[in-house]
């Protein structure tokens, strides 16, 4: 695990005066958790652990498989990163009318080529392709993207694996910025597989201890719930669906869904609505997503030293 230094964060309650009046407390601004900044600095922390090894082969290999245009964008940034962090990787691809054999002949080969140490299959996949059938083709130990069955049943039980990156994000930004989770209510709005299950089982860890509460789509008081958070995590996918209802004062509130719309792509938490009420918040874009590219990069080195890489 990449070790992070908590940045020193000062709060500071400024007065104002008007005359003839009590002097009033400036309306103060919520820690912005930077995901940009601190991707940057996994990255660079990754390239130093790299250097100070000797710089051994260690290898991302990347499936596409089709056109898709935002897919093209997010494996070409996972590249461009893993070569700042020392890294060797390899994007295979398949056009979009690619057969379910050819795509999973692509991923076996990657999966018994020993100098291959992670793997992603880029998502989604075009619909007539089995997704879970390529996915089953992955070993645990070069799933980086944490998304099979054998990877969430090691999470589960606590053994040694490779999270979800997403998750696993999350979780870096809390820690980075000094975020306590010990005896905090933690509440993930979203039961995906990818995100909010993952994610309630890390911060229910020992170590984290947080209390981990998961809301969804039949949650009846989700507003309430959320009001009694010490952290809010969207990650349901629905623009905007968490505002000032759903904040107490000094909640951390952290992005995970994205929505692409008229106005770009905005997140589950409406930024705007909320920033002048909590205690800390990930912008959206430049929160969550960019973590997402530093722990794909920290799970291949998590990946390497399980198949017994010396970092």
């Amino acid at each position: 695990m990449i070790r992070l230094e908590p940045p020193r964060v000062a709060y500071h309650l400024h007065m104002t005066t008007v005359p003839g009046t009590f002097p009033q407390p400036e309306v103060q601004k919520p820690v912005l958790m930077d995901g940009n900044a601190l991707r940057d600095l996994i990255v660079e922390q990754i390239g130093a652990r790299m250097a100070a090894a000797g710089s051994p082969h260690v290898c991302l290999a990347t499936v596409l498989i089709g056109e898709d245009g935002p897919s093209q964008t997010y494996v070409r940034n996972k590249h461009k990163f893993a070569a700042k962090a020392g890294l060797v990787s390899r994007n295979e691809t398949l056009p979009a009318n690619c057969t379910q054999g050819e795509a999973e002949a692509l991923v076996a080969s990657l999966a018994a080529d020993p100098t291959v140490h992670g793997i992603l299959v880029q998502q989604p996949l075009p619909s007539h392709l089995n997704n879970d059938a390529v996915l089953a083709l992955l070993p645990a130990d070069k799933d980086v993207d944490g998304l099979t069955a054998e990877s969430l049943g090691r999470l589960v039980r606590g053994e040694p694996g490779l999270v979800p990156c997403t998750p696993l994000g999350v979780l870096r930004l809390l820690e980075h910025y000094g975020i306590a989770t010990a005896g905090k209510h933690a509440v993930i709005v979203g039961r995906s597989t990818l995100v909010g299950t993952p994610l309630a089982i890390l911060l229910s860890r020992k170590g984290v201890d947080a209390t981990a509460t998961i809301a969804h789509s039949r949650t009846s008081n989700l507003a309430e719930l959320c009001r009694s958070a010490d952290i809010v995590i969207g990650a349901s996918g629905q623009a905007g669906m968490i505002g000032k209802d759903h904040c107490k004062p000094g909640a951390t509130l952290i992005d995970v869904g994205i929505s692409r719309t008229e106005k770009g792509i905005v997140g589950d938490i409406d930024f705007d609505a909320v920033q002048n009420i909590a205690g800390a918040i990930t912008p959206m874009p430049g929160g969550t997503g960019p973590m997402t590219i530093a722990c794909l990069l920290e799970n291949t080195l998590t990946a390497a030293a399980l198949q017994g890489v010396k970092i």
